[in-house]
């Protein structure tokens, strides 16, 4: 399960996406599994994923679903780019600890 989920509201404050998704992995696995669990339920749904970039071994997983970025971090990797703080004046939608 990830950890320390954040939703920001991007909504006029860039054209990249309306939403960022964060969410932190404790270990490569646990994010190859968050990774894979999203593509899956997605599918499920009817929804495809547009792109993946990045690898679990690099501590950054990106996965682009259109109008939703979903950022799944290692904690190391989180603390270093903190896109909580470089997108400070965007609205958090939801946070779980």
């Amino acid at each position: 399960m990830a950890e320390d989920i954040v939703v920001l509201d991007l909504r006029g404050h860039t054209i990249l996406a309306d939403y960022f998704v964060i969410a932190t992995g404790t270990t490569e696995r646990q994010l190859r599994a968050l990774a894979d669990a999203l593509v899956e339920g997605l599918h499920a749904e009817g929804q495809r994923v547009l792109r993946i970039e990045g690898e679990p071994e690099s501590g950054w997983v990106l996965a682009d679903l259109g109008g939703v970025i979903v950022h799944l971090f290692s904690p190391e990797r989180r603390a270093y780019y903190h896109l909580e703080q470089l997108w400070s004046e965007a609205r958090v939608v939801v946070r779980m600890a």
